[in-house]
Order: structure tokens, then C-alpha cells, then sequence
């Protein structure tokens, strides 16, 4: 819907910000996509009421997302943007920004990935930053934290940008763990539902301003706005806790999948056992 914007908002009503608008009668939350000198509206347009918050919160890139699983779902875009974008905290908008810095990487030793097929050649790919694919059908016994933390250091020693899901906090947890041994902890963060509204969204924040380059949640995760996203990881793609209950009910492998083919980047999908789904994608 189009509406007029007044000259004072005009430098903070840019696309991607929060905003209150006026429609049916009733003042509701909104976000502005984009800004226009015209109108295809025939009738007399409403003025924008206020905009919430300069922050552009709303990213191109995850809009495109948003839209292509809204389409996929037979969902609503309203309805896939709460899921992406967390709730507003005030108090976290305010805090100190921090400048991005090229994280400290340790080298990654391949010897792990070498005992697969192309795992080695697979660690090259995501270090160049080229958009290699696969589905990982871990061994039995494989310390599977350890194999994505050194595909995470690899892509980030390459300057991309890294996104793992998993299904609960006690695997963030050990990747987490994993991960800092290898990458410098100020560059990882880690997102779940377990966190309050502040710290959530101010590490969602930190995100958003590319001050994190290796991003570890649950599945609302998968929608996390990623600077120079270079490989999308999910762990344990037949995990029920991995598909949203909540219309219009994505999976966090189909969703990570859309946008690994809307960045042309390069994506994991693993677990000790290959789901259907996944061996779906193997044969495609």
C-alpha cells in the first residue's frame, strides 16, 4: 500500500525501516519496501504516521527470501516476516556499534573432511567462495560439530559469511564450542528462541551490521541477515524441531536451500542418517 511521506521523515523513512501507518482505521506496524515519486493509487493517499526506527531492518536480501517462502508455503508475507525479523528492543538499537573486523582464523586442517569423497576439494570450494553443494551423510562416531566448524573457519578465512541451523540449544552449544576454538568468538554468535527480547535482538543487531561472520541458531536462524553470506549448514535435517509450527509452517532446510539458490552460495545439509528430502536434492 502507498503512502505519502511528510519531508521531515523523509530521511528516516528509508526501505527496510519499521513504521506506523493507517489502515483500516487502526494504527499498525508496518515496514517500508521501497520509496517512489508515483503512485498507481487513483484515490487520495494517507500520510505515513511516524517511522519507529531508522534502523533498515528489512534487508533486500531477506525480503527476496521472505517473498519466495511466502510463495512456496501458500503463506502470507506478514505471516514469514515475523518469523524473520525478531520483535524491536529499544534499548538495544542504542548500544555501541562496533566496526567489522576481519576475524582471527585458525588454519583448518582437511584430514577430517579428507576421509570423505571430495571433502577436502569441498573445503577449497568454500574457502573460494565458489556455490558448491551437499548433502553430508556423517559416519558412524563422527564428532559432526568439528567437521562444520572447520567448513565455517574455511569460509570465513575466504572473507564470506557463515549460517548454521540446528535443532536445539544443546547442539548451538557444542558448536558454539567447536567453532571459537577455530574462529575468533567476537565474529560468532549464536540465536535461539531461549534468549530474552534484549539480548536476542541486539545480537540479531550484530548481525545485521556484519559485525558477526559465523551466525549458530535454531530455525528461525535461517532468515538471519548474514553479511557476504557464503554457505548455508544444516545439521539434522529430520529433526521435527527444524520445521516451524506456525503458518505458513517452513522448514528450516527448505528455507536455507531458497536462499543458498537466490545467493548463489554454497550449502551443507547433513546428519548421521539421509532423509527423503535430502536424497531428493542429491538426485536433483
Amino acid at each position: 500500500f502507498d503512502y505519502l511521506v511528510s519531508e521531515e521523515q523523509s530521511d528516516d523513512a528509508q526501505p527496510g525501516v519499521r513504521v506506523r501507518v493507517r489502515f483500516h482505521g487502526r494504527l499498525v506496524d508496518a515496514f517500508v519496501l521501497e520509496r517512489r515519486s508515483d503512485t498507481d493509487h487513483v484515490g487520495q493517499l494517507g500520510w505515513l504516521d511516524r517511522v519507529i526506527s531508522a534502523e533498515p531492518v528489512l534487508t533486500p536480501e531477506v525480503r527476496r527470501l521472505v517473498d519466495a517462502v511466502a510463495a512456496r508455503y501458500a503463506g502470507t508475507r506478514p505471516d514469514v516476516l515475523r518469523l524473520a525479523i525478531p520483535p524491536r528492543h529499544a534499548g538495544a538499537e542504542k548500544g555501541q556499534r562496533n566496526a567489522p573486523l576481519l576475524p582471527v582464523v585458525q588454519p583448518v586442517d582437511p584430514a577430517g573432511w579428507g576421509r570423505y569423497g571430495g571433502g577436502a576439494a569441498f573445503l577449497e570450494a568454500l574457502r573460494d567462495g565458489r556455490a558448491a553443494r551437499a548433502v553430508w551423510q556423517a559416519l558412524p562416531g563422527e564428532n559432526w560439530c568439528d567437521r562444520l566448524a572447520e567448513a565455517a573457519a574455511a569460509a570465513v578465512s575466504g572473507g564470506h559469511g557463515v549460517l548454521a541451523v540446528v535443532p536445539d540449544q544443546r547442539d548451538i552449544d557444542v558448536l558454539w564450542q567447536a567453532a571459537t576454538a577455530r574462529i575468533d568468538s567476537s565474529a560468532v554468535v549464536a540465536l535461539s528462541a531461549g534468549l530474552g527480547p534484549s539480548a536476542r535482538y541486539r545480537r540479531w543487531l550484530s548481525v545485521l551490521r556484519g559485525e558477526a561472520r559465523l551466525v549458530i541458531g535454531t530455525r528461525s536462524a535461517v532468515f538471519a541477515p548474514v553479511d557476504r553470506l557464503g554457505v548455508v549448514m544444516v545439521w539434522d535435517d529430520g529433526d521435527d524441531s527444524l520445521a516451524e509450527p506456525r503458518a505458513p509452517y517452513p522448514h528450516a532446510r527448505d528455507v536455507g536451500m531458497l536462499r543458498a539458490h537466490q545467493l548463489r552460495c554454497a550449502a551443507i545439509i547433513g546428519g548421521y542418517a539421509r532423509t527423503a528430502e535430502a536424497q531428493a536434492l542429491v538426485t536433483s
